[in-house]
Order: structure tokens, then C-alpha cells, then sequence
């Protein structure tokens, strides 16, 4: 469910605010104000969330449910992630992204960024170094002159400076080829 759409429409009220307390004589006309506020979020919010989720899902699920923080839990519940098994697939996609010449350099490095910040995300942070390194092993042979270059210096680059000398590597491997 888009959580923009409840915002904008000015429903969210009963996903960011608890449930207020039931109302009774001595409540004041904020209260009743409030509480019918929350109330209606809570019944409108409801609704489309449950129009939103496949009727598959929606049987599944608890009829006892009334609030709209406890349909999230629930829908929450049925899509937890485990996050060994993506861990090992965006380890075995970083292993096993190539760079084949046809593209562009910068692009097959920042997919390679991309599936780190995604393991980041999960708790496993590969360091600078590392990734620089995976780049440089799964590079082509064309580029072997290139690596021996970078392993000739004292230098370590960062990812930043390793992106600036790929491309600049891969405009002159191009240029030599023409």
C-alpha cells in the first residue's frame, strides 16, 4: 500500500498515532474530536488496504484485526524476508557481474556499488578496498595492462578515483581500437 497516498488524502493519522483512549463521560470535545478523527482514519485506511492486497492474502488473515498498525504487523508477519538466503543471492550476483567491454565501465561498477549498498542494508559491509579489488579481478583482459598498473603503485584508490581511471582506461582502450 503507497503510505503517500494516505498521507496526501490526510489518512496516516492512524498508522503514525496509537489508538486514543475510549471515550467516556468525563471525555472533553477533544477528545470525542480526536477519538473520531483516529476513527476514521483507522476505518478508511482499513479499506484500502484491504482493497489493495490480493483477496489471496486477505483470507488468510485474522478477521479480529482493527487497527491499521495491527494489519501491517500481520501483512508485515507474511513477507519477512530471510535475509540469509538474500544475502547469499546478492553475494553470488557481486561474484558473478562481468564487465564485457560493450558497456559502459561506470555502469558495471555502480551495479557492482549498488549490490553493496543492498548487503550494507542487511549488515554485511564489504570495505572500499574489497570492492575496488572485485572490480579490478573481473575486469577483461584487455585491461590487463591497467591492473598491473594499479598493483605496480603504493596507492590504494577509492571507488570514486577507480571509476575516474576506468573510464578514462576504457576511452583509450576504445581509441586504440579505432
Amino acid at each position: 500500500m503507497d503510505l503517500i497516498v494516505l498521507g496526501v488524502m490526510d489518512l496516516d493519522l492512524a498508522i503514525m498515532v496509537d489508538c486514543p483512549p475510549d471515550l467516556t463521560d468525563k471525555s472533553t470535545s477533544d477528545d470525542k474530536r480526536e477519538f473520531e478523527k483516529w476513527e476514521r482514519s483507522n476505518r478508511i485506511c482499513l479499506l484500502i488496504m484491504k482493497k489493495a492486497i490480493p483477496e489471496t492474502f486477505r483470507v488468510t488473515m485474522s478477521s479480529d484485526i482493527t487497527t491499521t498498525k495491527d494489519f501491517l504487523k500481520e501483512i508485515e508477519k507474511r513477507f519477512v524476508k530471510n535475509e540469509k538466503a538474500a544475502v547469499s543471492t546478492l553475494l553470488a550476483n557481486l561474484i558473478s557481474i562481468r564487465y564485457k567491454g560493450k558497456d559502459n565501465i561506470r555502469e558495471y561498477i555502480m551495479e557492482m556499488s549498488h549490490l553493496d549498498s543492498k548487503l550494507k542494508a542487511l549488515k554485511l559491509e564489504l570495505s572500499e578496498d574489497l570492492q575496488v579489488h572485485l572490480v579490478l579481478i573481473y575486469l577483461p583482459p584487455h585491461f590487463h595492462q591497467f591492473k598491473v598498473g594499479y598493483n605496480c603503485q603504493k596507492e590504494t584508490w577509492s571507488l570514486n578515483k577507480l571509476i575516474s581511471h576506468c573510464v578514462h582506461e576504457e576511452k583509450r582502450l576504445k581509441q586504440d581500437k579505432t
